[in-house]
Protein backbone atom coordinates (compact mmCIF):
# COMPACT_ATOMS: atom_id res chain seq x y z
CA UNK A 1 0.00 0.00 0.00
CA UNK A 2 0.98 2.94 -0.77
CA UNK A 3 -0.12 6.49 0.64
CA UNK A 4 -0.37 9.46 -1.53
CA UNK A 5 -0.95 13.19 -1.11
CA UNK A 6 -3.11 15.10 -3.06
CA UNK A 7 -1.75 18.45 -4.04
CA UNK A 8 -4.64 20.75 -4.24
CA UNK A 9 -6.40 19.60 -0.96
CA UNK A 10 -2.99 18.21 1.14
CA UNK A 11 -5.62 15.25 2.02
CA UNK A 12 -3.29 12.33 1.96
CA UNK A 13 -4.80 8.14 0.98
CA UNK A 14 -3.53 5.45 0.04
CA UNK A 15 -3.61 2.77 -2.98
CA UNK A 16 -2.76 -0.71 -3.96
CA UNK A 17 -0.27 -1.57 -6.28
CA UNK A 18 -2.04 -1.67 -9.09
CA UNK A 19 -3.53 1.63 -8.77
CA UNK A 20 -0.17 3.20 -8.30
CA UNK A 21 1.15 1.17 -11.20
CA UNK A 22 -2.30 2.70 -13.09
CA UNK A 23 -1.34 6.43 -11.94
CA UNK A 24 2.46 6.08 -12.20
CA UNK A 25 1.44 4.34 -15.96
CA UNK A 26 -0.95 7.60 -17.15
CA UNK A 27 1.77 9.93 -15.54
CA UNK A 28 4.67 8.30 -17.81
CA UNK A 29 2.29 8.32 -20.50
CA UNK A 30 1.49 11.69 -19.76
CA UNK A 31 5.34 12.54 -19.89
CA UNK A 32 6.17 10.50 -22.29
CA UNK A 33 3.54 11.84 -24.91
CA UNK A 34 4.33 15.78 -23.59
CA UNK A 35 7.98 15.15 -24.61
CA UNK A 36 7.24 13.79 -27.84
CA UNK A 37 5.03 16.61 -28.68
CA UNK A 38 7.65 18.98 -27.63
CA UNK A 39 10.33 17.20 -29.95
CA UNK A 40 8.09 16.76 -32.62
CA UNK A 41 7.78 20.92 -32.51
CA UNK A 42 11.61 21.35 -31.83
CA UNK A 43 11.73 19.52 -34.99
CA UNK A 44 9.54 21.13 -36.78
CA UNK A 45 10.86 24.24 -36.00
CA UNK A 46 14.48 23.16 -36.78
CA UNK A 47 13.14 22.22 -40.25
CA UNK A 48 10.94 25.44 -40.56
CA UNK A 49 14.27 27.29 -39.70
CA UNK A 50 16.39 25.28 -42.37
CA UNK A 51 13.95 25.58 -44.78
CA UNK A 52 14.31 29.60 -44.02
CA UNK A 53 18.07 29.50 -44.14
CA UNK A 54 18.09 27.87 -46.91
CA UNK A 55 15.78 30.11 -48.75
CA UNK A 56 17.61 33.08 -47.47
CA UNK A 57 20.69 31.74 -48.60
CA UNK A 58 19.02 31.45 -52.29
CA UNK A 59 17.85 34.35 -52.04
CA UNK A 60 20.78 35.91 -50.99
CA UNK A 61 22.16 34.67 -54.36
CA UNK A 62 19.63 35.09 -56.17
CA UNK A 63 19.99 38.50 -55.07
CA UNK A 64 24.02 38.84 -55.27
CA UNK A 65 23.66 37.26 -58.91
CA UNK A 66 20.61 39.93 -59.75
CA UNK A 67 23.17 42.65 -58.31
CA UNK A 68 25.98 41.09 -60.74
CA UNK A 69 22.98 41.52 -63.64
CA UNK A 70 21.95 45.03 -62.58
CA UNK A 71 25.92 46.29 -62.58
CA UNK A 72 26.33 44.89 -66.00
CA UNK A 73 23.25 45.98 -67.25
CA UNK A 74 23.96 49.69 -65.82
CA UNK A 75 27.73 49.47 -67.05
CA UNK A 76 26.20 48.98 -70.48
CA UNK A 77 23.77 51.49 -70.34
CA UNK A 78 26.40 53.86 -69.11
CA UNK A 79 28.44 52.95 -72.49
CA UNK A 80 25.25 53.14 -74.46
CA UNK A 81 24.68 56.57 -72.73
CA UNK A 82 28.12 57.31 -73.37
CA UNK A 83 28.14 56.70 -77.12
CA UNK A 84 24.67 58.47 -77.36
CA UNK A 85 26.57 61.71 -75.53
CA UNK A 86 29.40 61.50 -77.84
CA UNK A 87 27.16 61.07 -80.66
CA UNK A 88 25.38 64.10 -79.63
CA UNK A 89 28.17 66.16 -78.66
CA UNK A 90 29.39 65.14 -82.66
CA UNK A 91 26.44 66.21 -84.11
CA UNK A 92 26.56 69.47 -81.65
CA UNK A 93 30.06 70.31 -83.06
CA UNK A 94 29.53 69.25 -86.25
CA UNK A 95 25.91 71.50 -86.30
CA UNK A 96 28.44 74.16 -84.53
CA UNK A 97 31.09 74.53 -87.63
CA UNK A 98 28.15 74.69 -90.20
CA UNK A 99 26.26 77.36 -88.16
CA UNK A 100 30.09 78.85 -87.55
CA UNK A 101 30.44 78.33 -91.27
CA UNK A 102 26.77 79.89 -92.30
CA UNK A 103 27.36 82.95 -90.10
CA UNK A 104 30.86 83.58 -91.51
CA UNK A 105 29.30 83.30 -95.26
CA UNK A 106 26.52 85.11 -94.69
CA UNK A 107 28.29 88.00 -93.35
CA UNK A 108 30.73 87.39 -95.87
CA UNK A 109 27.81 87.76 -98.35
CA UNK A 110 26.46 90.78 -96.63
CA UNK A 111 30.00 92.49 -97.10
CA UNK A 112 30.06 91.30 -100.62
CA UNK A 113 26.61 92.45 -101.25
CA UNK A 114 27.64 95.97 -100.13
CA UNK A 115 30.95 95.92 -102.00
CA UNK A 116 28.69 95.00 -105.35
CA UNK A 117 25.23 96.89 -104.12
CA UNK A 118 26.27 99.28 -106.69
CA UNK A 119 27.39 97.12 -109.87
CA UNK A 120 24.69 94.75 -109.06
CA UNK A 121 22.22 96.37 -110.63
CA UNK A 122 24.60 97.00 -113.84
CA UNK A 123 25.14 93.01 -113.96
CA UNK A 124 21.87 91.70 -113.10
CA UNK A 125 21.44 90.51 -116.29
CA UNK A 126 24.71 88.87 -116.69
CA UNK A 127 24.02 87.45 -113.41
CA UNK A 128 20.96 85.99 -113.88
CA UNK A 129 22.38 84.81 -117.49
CA UNK A 130 25.11 83.11 -115.34
CA UNK A 131 22.56 81.63 -112.83
CA UNK A 132 20.57 80.01 -115.44
CA UNK A 133 23.43 78.48 -117.11
CA UNK A 134 24.90 77.33 -114.12
CA UNK A 135 21.33 76.23 -113.08
CA UNK A 136 21.46 74.42 -116.76
CA UNK A 137 24.66 72.61 -116.05
CA UNK A 138 23.71 71.42 -112.44
CA UNK A 139 20.38 69.86 -114.24
CA UNK A 140 22.70 68.14 -116.12
CA UNK A 141 25.19 67.15 -113.67
CA UNK A 142 22.10 65.67 -111.84
CA UNK A 143 20.46 63.69 -114.45
CA UNK A 144 23.64 62.46 -115.55
CA UNK A 145 23.84 61.50 -111.66
CA UNK A 146 20.27 59.66 -112.02
CA UNK A 147 21.24 57.76 -115.48
CA UNK A 148 24.64 56.43 -113.27
CA UNK A 149 22.33 55.37 -110.65
CA UNK A 150 19.67 53.99 -112.92
CA UNK A 151 22.38 51.94 -114.96
CA UNK A 152 24.18 50.99 -111.33
CA UNK A 153 20.61 49.56 -110.22
CA UNK A 154 20.18 48.04 -113.75
CA UNK A 155 23.42 46.53 -113.45
CA UNK A 156 23.02 45.53 -109.76
CA UNK A 157 19.96 43.64 -110.60
CA UNK A 158 21.35 41.85 -113.62
CA UNK A 159 24.07 40.73 -111.57
CA UNK A 160 21.96 39.64 -108.94
CA UNK A 161 19.64 38.00 -111.39
CA UNK A 162 22.73 35.63 -112.81
CA UNK A 163 23.75 34.87 -109.53
CA UNK A 164 19.73 33.82 -108.81
CA UNK A 165 20.25 31.96 -112.10
CA UNK A 166 23.17 30.24 -111.76
CA UNK A 167 22.83 29.35 -107.90
CA UNK A 168 19.17 27.97 -109.52
CA UNK A 169 21.16 25.95 -112.25
CA UNK A 170 23.65 24.25 -109.97
CA UNK A 171 20.49 23.82 -107.68
CA UNK A 172 18.76 22.41 -110.53
CA UNK A 173 21.68 20.30 -111.82
CA UNK A 174 21.89 19.07 -108.37
CA UNK A 175 18.63 17.84 -107.70
CA UNK A 176 18.60 16.34 -111.52
CA UNK A 177 22.08 14.51 -110.25
CA UNK A 178 20.10 13.09 -107.42
CA UNK A 179 17.47 12.20 -109.22
CA UNK A 180 19.30 10.43 -111.80
CA UNK A 181 21.16 8.83 -108.74
CA UNK A 182 18.16 7.38 -107.64
CA UNK A 183 17.03 6.26 -110.44
CA UNK A 184 20.14 4.46 -111.23
CA UNK A 185 20.10 3.25 -107.79
CA UNK A 186 16.61 1.53 -108.44
CA UNK A 187 17.57 0.10 -111.35
CA UNK A 188 20.65 -1.39 -110.45
CA UNK A 189 18.84 -2.85 -107.72
CA UNK A 190 15.92 -3.65 -110.21
CA UNK A 191 18.43 -5.12 -112.35
CA UNK A 192 20.51 -7.19 -109.59
CA UNK A 193 17.35 -8.33 -108.45
CA UNK A 194 16.13 -9.83 -111.95
CA UNK A 195 19.24 -11.50 -112.44
CA UNK A 196 19.39 -13.14 -109.17
CA UNK A 197 15.69 -13.94 -109.71
CA UNK A 198 16.92 -15.31 -113.60
CA UNK A 199 19.51 -17.61 -112.04
CA UNK A 200 17.49 -18.95 -109.52
CA UNK A 201 14.84 -19.37 -112.11
CA UNK A 202 17.64 -20.72 -114.28
CA UNK A 203 18.92 -23.21 -111.57
CA UNK A 204 15.47 -24.78 -110.07
CA UNK A 205 14.56 -25.46 -114.20
CA UNK A 206 18.06 -27.20 -114.32
CA UNK A 207 17.19 -28.90 -110.87
CA UNK A 208 13.52 -29.70 -112.13
CA UNK A 209 15.54 -31.33 -115.71
CA UNK A 210 17.98 -33.24 -114.08
CA UNK A 211 15.05 -34.90 -111.48
CA UNK A 212 12.52 -35.16 -114.63
CA UNK A 213 15.97 -36.90 -117.04
CA UNK A 214 16.43 -39.18 -113.72
CA UNK A 215 13.62 -40.02 -113.36
CA UNK A 216 13.38 -40.94 -117.04
CA UNK A 217 16.18 -42.88 -117.13
CA UNK A 218 16.12 -46.60 -116.44
CA UNK A 219 18.07 -48.91 -113.74
CA UNK A 220 19.97 -50.09 -116.25
CA UNK A 221 20.80 -46.68 -117.35
CA UNK A 222 21.56 -45.51 -113.67
CA UNK A 223 23.94 -48.35 -113.06
CA UNK A 224 26.25 -47.27 -116.30
CA UNK A 225 26.13 -44.01 -115.12
CA UNK A 226 27.68 -44.73 -112.09
CA UNK A 227 29.91 -46.72 -114.09
CA UNK A 228 31.34 -44.37 -116.50
CA UNK A 229 31.98 -42.09 -112.80
CA UNK A 230 34.17 -45.25 -111.90
CA UNK A 231 36.20 -45.33 -115.06
CA UNK A 232 36.70 -42.07 -115.09
CA UNK A 233 38.04 -42.00 -111.19
CA UNK A 234 40.09 -44.66 -112.45
CA UNK A 235 41.49 -43.36 -115.64
CA UNK A 236 42.26 -39.73 -113.91
CA UNK A 237 45.02 -41.68 -111.67
CA UNK A 238 46.06 -44.74 -114.01
CA UNK A 239 49.35 -43.08 -115.75
CA UNK A 240 50.85 -42.27 -112.22
CA UNK A 241 48.89 -44.91 -109.32
CA UNK A 242 48.67 -48.38 -111.36
CA UNK A 243 51.07 -47.86 -114.36
CA UNK A 244 50.95 -51.65 -115.04
CA UNK A 245 47.16 -52.29 -114.30
CA UNK A 246 44.57 -53.55 -116.11
CA UNK A 247 41.06 -52.10 -116.05
CA UNK A 248 38.06 -53.08 -118.24
CA UNK A 249 34.85 -53.62 -118.56
CA UNK A 250 33.64 -57.93 -118.31
CA UNK A 251 32.45 -58.58 -121.56
CA UNK A 252 32.42 -62.25 -120.85
CA UNK A 253 28.62 -63.45 -120.55
CA UNK A 254 29.06 -66.87 -121.55
CA UNK A 255 28.56 -68.45 -117.73
CA UNK A 256 24.51 -66.25 -117.66
CA UNK A 257 26.13 -63.61 -115.94
CA UNK A 258 28.53 -60.74 -115.94
CA UNK A 259 30.30 -58.37 -113.87
CA UNK A 260 30.77 -54.90 -114.84
CA UNK A 261 34.70 -53.76 -114.18
CA UNK A 262 37.43 -56.41 -113.82
CA UNK A 263 40.73 -55.44 -112.26
CA UNK A 264 44.38 -57.01 -112.57
CA UNK A 265 47.53 -55.10 -111.51
CA UNK A 266 51.35 -57.38 -111.96
CA UNK A 267 55.12 -56.49 -110.71
CA UNK A 268 57.67 -55.82 -113.23
CA UNK A 269 58.50 -59.24 -113.80
CA UNK A 270 54.57 -59.68 -114.97
CA UNK A 271 53.34 -61.72 -111.54
CA UNK A 272 50.07 -60.83 -110.59
CA UNK A 273 49.74 -59.03 -107.83
CA UNK A 274 46.08 -58.66 -107.11
CA UNK A 275 42.36 -59.29 -109.01
CA UNK A 276 39.04 -57.51 -108.32
CA UNK A 277 35.80 -58.39 -109.58
CA UNK A 278 33.62 -55.01 -109.71
CA UNK A 279 29.55 -54.61 -110.15
CA UNK A 280 28.26 -51.27 -109.73
CA UNK A 281 24.82 -51.14 -108.79
CA UNK A 282 22.10 -48.04 -108.55
CA UNK A 283 18.86 -47.42 -108.98
CA UNK A 284 15.97 -44.07 -109.20
CA UNK A 285 15.24 -42.10 -106.74
CA UNK A 286 11.53 -42.68 -107.94
CA UNK A 287 11.41 -46.80 -108.36
CA UNK A 288 8.51 -48.26 -106.56
CA UNK A 289 10.54 -51.16 -105.25
CA UNK A 290 13.92 -50.67 -104.14
CA UNK A 291 16.84 -53.13 -104.43
CA UNK A 292 18.76 -54.66 -101.33
CA UNK A 293 22.90 -54.79 -101.59
CA UNK A 294 22.40 -58.16 -100.54
CA UNK A 295 20.36 -59.24 -103.31
CA UNK A 296 23.58 -58.89 -105.28
CA UNK A 297 26.05 -60.48 -103.49
CA UNK A 298 25.68 -63.83 -104.54
CA UNK A 299 26.03 -63.28 -107.64
CA UNK A 300 29.04 -61.17 -107.63
CA UNK A 301 30.58 -64.09 -105.66
CA UNK A 302 29.68 -66.48 -108.80
CA UNK A 303 31.05 -63.73 -111.22
CA UNK A 304 34.33 -63.72 -109.27
CA UNK A 305 34.91 -67.32 -108.89
CA UNK A 306 34.07 -67.76 -112.97
CA UNK A 307 36.58 -65.56 -113.79
CA UNK A 308 39.49 -66.06 -111.46
CA UNK A 309 39.06 -63.23 -109.52
CA UNK A 310 40.66 -62.99 -105.94
CA UNK A 311 38.60 -60.40 -104.64
CA UNK A 312 34.70 -58.63 -105.38
CA UNK A 313 33.61 -55.49 -104.49
CA UNK A 314 29.82 -53.89 -104.81
CA UNK A 315 29.94 -50.40 -105.41
CA UNK A 316 26.61 -49.32 -104.57
CA UNK A 317 24.38 -46.55 -104.25
CA UNK A 318 21.30 -48.69 -102.84
CA UNK A 319 19.93 -48.09 -99.97
CA UNK A 320 21.10 -44.50 -98.80
CA UNK A 321 19.93 -44.26 -95.78
CA UNK A 322 21.26 -47.30 -94.46
CA UNK A 323 24.13 -46.34 -91.45
CA UNK A 324 25.97 -49.72 -92.02
CA UNK A 325 26.93 -48.66 -95.74
CA UNK A 326 27.11 -45.04 -95.07
CA UNK A 327 30.13 -45.35 -92.68
CA UNK A 328 32.74 -46.84 -95.09
CA UNK A 329 33.60 -49.82 -96.86
CA UNK A 330 31.80 -52.89 -95.51
CA UNK A 331 33.80 -56.23 -95.00
CA UNK A 332 30.50 -59.22 -95.85
CA UNK A 333 33.48 -61.76 -95.06
CA UNK A 334 30.49 -63.89 -92.98
CA UNK A 335 28.70 -64.26 -96.56
CA UNK A 336 31.24 -64.43 -99.23
CA UNK A 337 35.31 -64.57 -98.25
CA UNK A 338 37.13 -61.53 -100.02
CA UNK A 339 34.04 -59.60 -100.73
CA UNK A 340 33.37 -55.68 -99.25
CA UNK A 341 30.57 -53.08 -100.33
CA UNK A 342 31.28 -49.46 -100.55
CA UNK A 343 30.25 -46.33 -101.57
CA UNK A 344 31.66 -45.01 -104.86
CA UNK A 345 33.70 -42.20 -103.22
CA UNK A 346 35.53 -45.32 -101.83
CA UNK A 347 36.46 -46.67 -104.89
CA UNK A 348 39.90 -46.02 -105.59
CA UNK A 349 41.18 -46.35 -101.83
CA UNK A 350 39.69 -49.61 -101.95
CA UNK A 351 41.68 -50.91 -104.76
CA UNK A 352 44.97 -48.89 -103.49
CA UNK A 353 44.20 -50.79 -99.97
CA UNK A 354 44.15 -53.93 -101.60
CA UNK A 355 46.94 -54.24 -103.96
CA UNK A 356 49.44 -52.41 -101.05
CA UNK A 357 48.10 -55.57 -99.08
CA UNK A 358 49.08 -57.83 -101.42
CA UNK A 359 52.39 -56.62 -102.37
CA UNK A 360 53.59 -57.62 -99.43
CA UNK A 361 52.95 -60.93 -100.13
CA UNK A 362 54.59 -61.23 -103.81
CA UNK A 363 58.13 -61.00 -102.42
CA UNK A 364 57.40 -64.78 -100.59
CA UNK A 365 55.82 -65.50 -103.48
CA UNK A 366 58.77 -64.86 -105.78
CA UNK A 367 61.14 -66.62 -103.64
CA UNK A 368 58.61 -69.87 -103.08
CA UNK A 369 58.88 -69.92 -106.96
CA UNK A 370 62.93 -69.81 -107.10
CA UNK A 371 63.61 -72.56 -104.29
CA UNK A 372 60.63 -74.82 -106.14
CA UNK A 373 62.75 -74.01 -109.48
CA UNK A 374 66.07 -75.21 -107.69
CA UNK A 375 67.50 -79.10 -108.88
CA UNK A 376 66.45 -80.40 -104.54
CA UNK A 377 66.13 -83.46 -103.41
CA UNK A 378 63.05 -83.28 -101.88
CA UNK A 379 62.90 -86.24 -99.40
CA UNK A 380 62.29 -84.09 -96.76
CA UNK A 381 62.09 -80.81 -97.82
CA UNK A 382 58.89 -80.73 -97.93
CA UNK A 383 57.69 -81.34 -94.53
CA UNK A 384 60.44 -78.18 -94.01
CA UNK A 385 58.39 -76.30 -96.39
CA UNK A 386 55.43 -77.04 -94.64
CA UNK A 387 56.57 -75.94 -91.76
CA UNK A 388 57.63 -72.74 -93.29
CA UNK A 389 54.50 -72.19 -95.29
CA UNK A 390 52.25 -73.18 -91.79
CA UNK A 391 54.21 -70.28 -89.68
CA UNK A 392 54.43 -67.85 -92.64
CA UNK A 393 50.44 -68.33 -93.76
CA UNK A 394 50.02 -67.94 -89.91
CA UNK A 395 51.71 -64.38 -89.93
CA UNK A 396 50.33 -63.57 -92.78
CA UNK A 397 46.59 -64.52 -92.00
CA UNK A 398 47.61 -62.94 -88.68
CA UNK A 399 48.29 -59.78 -90.52
CA UNK A 400 45.71 -60.08 -93.10
CA UNK A 401 42.89 -59.82 -90.55
CA UNK A 402 44.48 -57.24 -88.60
CA UNK A 403 44.72 -55.24 -92.18
CA UNK A 404 41.04 -56.06 -92.53
CA UNK A 405 40.34 -54.81 -89.18
CA UNK A 406 42.47 -51.84 -89.89
CA UNK A 407 40.45 -51.23 -93.37
CA UNK A 408 37.11 -51.59 -91.57
CA UNK A 409 38.25 -49.08 -88.53
CA UNK A 410 39.35 -46.50 -91.34
CA UNK A 411 36.02 -46.88 -92.97
CA UNK A 412 33.91 -46.05 -89.63
CA UNK A 413 34.89 -43.01 -88.79
CA UNK A 414 37.38 -40.66 -88.01
CA UNK A 415 36.99 -41.25 -83.98
CA UNK A 416 38.56 -44.60 -84.65
CA UNK A 417 42.24 -43.65 -86.06
CA UNK A 418 44.03 -44.22 -82.98
CA UNK A 419 42.76 -48.30 -83.28
CA UNK A 420 43.65 -48.53 -87.17
CA UNK A 421 46.87 -46.88 -85.85
CA UNK A 422 47.62 -49.79 -83.90
CA UNK A 423 46.28 -52.22 -85.82
CA UNK A 424 48.45 -51.10 -88.31
CA UNK A 425 51.29 -51.19 -86.05
CA UNK A 426 50.16 -54.62 -85.76
CA UNK A 427 50.03 -55.86 -88.98
CA UNK A 428 53.79 -54.29 -89.75
CA UNK A 429 55.00 -56.26 -86.42
CA UNK A 430 53.98 -59.48 -88.39
CA UNK A 431 54.47 -58.46 -91.70
CA UNK A 432 58.19 -57.92 -90.48
CA UNK A 433 58.00 -61.21 -88.22
CA UNK A 434 57.10 -62.95 -91.04
CA UNK A 435 59.73 -61.58 -93.27
CA UNK A 436 62.46 -61.82 -90.89
CA UNK A 437 61.27 -66.32 -90.88
CA UNK A 438 61.40 -65.49 -94.83
CA UNK A 439 65.35 -64.23 -94.60
CA UNK A 440 66.08 -66.93 -92.88
CA UNK A 441 65.17 -69.61 -94.89
CA UNK A 442 68.47 -71.81 -96.21
CA UNK A 443 69.15 -74.31 -98.67
CA UNK A 444 70.65 -75.68 -95.96
CA UNK A 445 68.56 -75.44 -93.26
CA UNK A 446 65.47 -76.43 -95.26
CA UNK A 447 67.78 -80.27 -96.45
CA UNK A 448 69.04 -80.31 -92.75
CA UNK A 449 68.94 -84.18 -92.33
CA UNK A 450 68.49 -85.05 -96.26
CA UNK A 451 71.46 -87.62 -97.08
CA UNK A 452 71.43 -87.18 -100.83
CA UNK A 453 72.06 -83.38 -100.09
CA UNK A 454 74.96 -83.17 -97.56
CA UNK A 455 76.50 -85.75 -100.36
CA UNK A 456 76.11 -83.18 -102.79
CA UNK A 457 77.22 -80.24 -100.40
CA UNK A 458 80.31 -82.22 -99.39
CA UNK A 459 81.12 -83.22 -103.03
CA UNK A 460 80.87 -79.06 -103.55
CA UNK A 461 83.21 -78.40 -100.37
CA UNK A 462 85.73 -81.48 -101.39
CA UNK A 463 89.19 -79.91 -102.81
CA UNK A 464 89.47 -80.79 -106.62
Amino acid sequence: MHEIICPHCGKAFTIDEAGYANILKQVRDADFDKQLHERLVLAEQDKLNAVQLTEAKMAGELQKAASAKDSEIQTLKARIDAGKVQSQLAVTQALSAIEKERDTLANQLAQAQQQIDAAARLAEAKMLAELQKNAASKDAEIQALKVQLDTLALNQKLALADALGTVEKDRDELKSSLERAALEKQLAEKSLKDKYETQLKDRDDAIERLRDMKARLSTKMIGETLEQHCETEFNRIRATAFPRAYFEKDNDARSGSKGDYIFRDSDESSNEIVSIMFEMKNESDLTATKSRNEDFLKELDKDRNEKGCEYAVLVSLLEPESELYNTGIVDVFHRYPKMYVIRPQFFIPIITLLRNAAMNAVKYKAELALVRAQNIDITNFENELETFKSAFSKNYDLASRRFQTAIEEIDKSIDHLQKTKESLLGTDRNLRLANDKAQDVTIKRLTRGNPTMAAKFADIEKPE
